[in-house]
């Protein structure tokens, strides 16, 4: 069985697969009278592309069976997707550079207040949770043109996330 460990996810770690979204290190301004603070640019939402424009989603997790198989890798051509978790409790985030080849696979872990934004023709599985009923504030492209690539590993290339 192929597993790929898991390791923290950092920004430098992840930095060729898109951005960590997280508050560490950003830049706060103060604003309504010092009731509220916005911190802003986390993130560069890659969405334009061929008359794209941003899609703002709640998505709602369920765990996998264990051990986790990463069976399917997919990649969005037109876009970047940005996850953002709502609750403070740890997820999964598996990315690769080639779907067919195992030694290009990554495996992070991230804690509750860590998102990430998939840049744009990214492979990464599909979302990977901790617990049931994990919500997540996606920002993602809507618009024309197909931007969803699969790919689906055969039983024999399956690889397994380390836990």
């Amino acid at each position: 069985m192929r597993t790929i460990p898991l390791e923290p996810l950092t920004k430098a770690a992840f930095a060729r697969f898109g951005e960590v979204v997280e508050l560490d290190g950003a830049e706060r301004i103060g604003i309504n009278q010092g009731f509220a603070e916005r911190v802003n640019g986390l993130a560069r939402i890659d969405v334009a592309a061929a008359g794209g424009g941003i899609n703002v989603s709640l998505f709602i997790a369920k765990v996998r069976p264990h051990p986790i198989a990463i069976k399917l890798m997919e990649r969005h051509p037109l876009g970047s997707q940005l996850f953002y978790p709502l609750q403070d409790a740890p997820w999964l985030v598996v990315v690769c550079d080639d779907p067919r080849d195992p030694a290009s696979y990554r495996a992070f872990a991230a804690t509750g207040r860590q998102g990430v934004n998939y840049a744009r023709n990214v492979w990464h599985h599909p979302l990977l949770v901790t617990a049931d009923d994990h919500r997540f504030m996606v920002l993602d492209r809507a618009g024309p043109g197909d931007n969803l690539e699969e790919c689906w590993l055969d039983e024999k290339e399956s690889i397994y996330v380390a836990q």
